[in-house]
Order: C-alpha cells, then sequence, then structure tokens
C-alpha cells in the first residue's frame, strides 16, 4: 500500500485490510473482487492484484511463509528491489539497502547531487549503500525514510530540525529544496471516449470487467468505446454500444486525469426491457450493489454524471464529485 501512497492516506485501508484478512492464509482464500472493492480509493489497482497473487503463492507454494532473503522476495508478484529490501532489512532486520523516494531526496540533497532523476537513481542507490549499516538495519532504514517524509521533505524542509544539516551539502550551499532535480514530466495527449451507460426496466445497470492485465485491470466499467487520440465518430460510437437501443447523450462531458494522460469521455445512456436482457454481455448490477463491487473512480464520476442529469437514481457507492481527478 505504501508504494506511490502516503502513509496518512495508507493508514485506514491498512486498518480495514487487516480487520478482513488478518493472516495471509485469509488474504490468499478471499475473492479478488473483494480486495479490489476494499482497495478503491487507493488507486494503481496493480497493486491489490499483485497482493492477492503474492498470498495465494506464499500460501500455496510456501506454507504462507516469507522468504527472509531478498532474492527470494523479489521473486513474489508485485515485491521490486525497494519492497525486498525494506521486508529483509524492517521484518528480518537483514542488512539491506533500502531506498524509496524519500531517501533518494535525501541522498540527493545530503551528497548535493546535481544530476536530474531519474538518471541519477543508480547514483543515489550507491550513495545509500554507502552509509547502510550492518547492525540495526531495519531501525535505520525506517528512521532514514522517516527523515525524508518528516523533515527532509520536498517543499519547505525543515533543516533546523536535521540531525544530518551540518554534513548536508545542499544545506551548505543554502537551498536545499532546489534538490533533486527532475525532468519534466511529459504528460500524454488528450484522450477521448464515449462510455454507455444501459439501464433495464428493473433499474439494473450493465457493467462489465476491464482485463486483468493493464491500466485499471480487472475492475468493473460501464461499456465503452476504445480511448483514442481523436473522437469517435458515429460509426465507432455505434459498433461499441452494448444494445440495440435508443441511446441519449448527455450534455457535458466527464473529465478523468491518469497518471501519463487525461481523458474525456461523452456519456450515452439508454434503457432496456428485462425481457431484451439475456443477449446483453455484461453483468447486471442494482443501484444499491455497486457498493459491493470493484468500480475505478472514472466508473463512479461516469455513473454519478448520469444520475445528476436525472437519466439513473442516484448509485449507491458512486461517491460524490470531488474537484480534481483521482489518478486510478
Amino acid at each position: 500500500m505504501l508504494q506511490q501512497t502516503t502513509v496518512a492516506a495508507v493508514g485506514p485501508y491498512f486498518r480495514r485490510f487487516l480487520a478482513r484478512w488478518p493472516k495471509i492464509s485469509d488474504l490468499a482464500r478471499a475473492e479478488l473482487d473483494h480486495v479490489l472493492t476494499v482497495w478503491q480509493g487507493l488507486g494503481y489497482y496493480t497493486r491489490a492484484r499483485n497482493l492477492h497473487r503474492c498470498a495465494r503463492e506464499l500460501v500455496e507454494a510456501n506454507g504462507g511463509v516469507f522468504p527472509r532473503h531478498e532474492a527470494e522476495l523479489r521473486d513474489l508478484p508485485g515485491i521490486g528491489a525497494y519492497t525486498a529490501a525494506a521486508i529483509a532489512a524492517i521484518a528480518f532486520d537483514r542488512p539491506a539497502v533500502v531506498v524509496d523516494g524519500n531517501v533518494e531526496r535525501v541522498m540527493s540533497r545530503f551528497f548535493a547531487v546535481e544530476q536530474p532523476l531519474p538518471d541519477a537513481k543508480p547514483t543515489l542507490r550507491a550513495l545509500a549503500a554507502g552509509l547502510s549499516p550492518c547492525r540495526r538495519p531495519g531501525d535505520y532504514a525506517q528512521a532514514l525514510m522517516d527523515l525524508g517524509a518528516t523533515v527532509c521533505t520536498p517543499t519547505r524542509p525543515a533543516c533546523g530540525t536535521c540531525p544530518w544539516r551540518f554534513a548536508c551539502g545542499g544545506y551548505r550551499q543554502g537551498n536545499p529544496e532546489r534538490l533533486p532535480y527532475r525532468r519534466p514530466k511529459k504528460i500524454g495527449a488528450l484522450r477521448h471516449a464515449t462510455a454507455f451507460v444501459l439501464k433495464r426496466s428493473g433499474g439494473a445497470v450493465l457493467l462489465r470487467r476491464r482485463p486483468e492485465h493493464g491500466l485499471l485491470g480487472g475492475m468493473m466499467e460501464v461499456p465503452s468505446t476504445p480511448w483514442t487520440n481523436s473522437r469517435p465518430d458515429a460509426e465507432a460510437v455505434a459498433r461499441a454500444a452494448p444494445a440495440a437501443c435508443r441511446w441519449r447523450r448527455l450534455p457535458s462531458v466527464v473529465h478523468h486525469g491518469f497518471t501519463h494522460f487525461p481523458l474525456d469521455i461523452e456519456v450515452m445512456v439508454g434503457n432496456i426491457a428485462e425481457r431484451g436482457a439475456p443477449g446483453v454481455d455484461g453483468i447486471w448490477s442494482a443501484p444499491d450493489r455497486l457498493a459491493e463491487l470493484a468500480l475505478a473512480t472514472l466508473t463512479k464520476k461516469i455513473l454519478r454524471h448520469a444520475a445528476e442529469q436525472g437519466t439513473v437514481q442516484r448509485l449507491a457507492g458512486a461517491g460524490r464529485r470531488r474537484r480534481r481527478s483521482g489518478g486510478d
């Protein structure tokens, strides 16, 4: 959970996870849909799928016991260099070089590294390795990460309380906040799509599951056209529509920001008779059962937009409007 998410945001999710699945074996027996549903709001859903896969692999192949060595840990789903080193050091007190974004920032400032990220990552890791101790490696790793998270912060670092300030190259230069340098992020081109909110006479809404691999993998969504760099034409919309019915396009569009690109989605709504539903591809969910499904933030926005237009009833679990788009 702490990969790409702050401790403050993770806390409530972590407690809910432990309450529901206190042991690895409990998580291994859980349905993936249930895991994704509880994960909603943390984003980057590949992490949730890997967490579930990791639990199952540990139970099936290792009796539910975590390996203690970094190389073995890195063979598990979702565990890379940083997580493997953190587990080895913190859980098993084994010497390991734990490098996350906080540690990279501390190393960059302490050694006044002018090379920009991400090119500087190997250099910063080598510098971190030179400081990593053999004694109490778990305590050191946590202390260093906390130093970056609470003192050597991205903006307005609290140098006055830092125990390393007098040895810090960035502090001596008088402007540690300028480090580390980062290359400007490249934001992808705006993509477009048309989404279809199909309701049958009983009030249920049609959903489908996204492919397991890729963006929003395994999440539930309303059907849509492919996400392309231009608005889908009438032929593409007709081809992607999940049912032959009278479709009505809603005014305005739904805006959503992913990590690498923004997305604009036009929403079309339609109704189908109960007796015409069997041939439609997907699953039907009553509005009051949506909270039980793994819905991505984008899907909630689309359903909420339809509800605000009065075309469907307000959907439980679709959440309230937020001012800014989510990254999941």
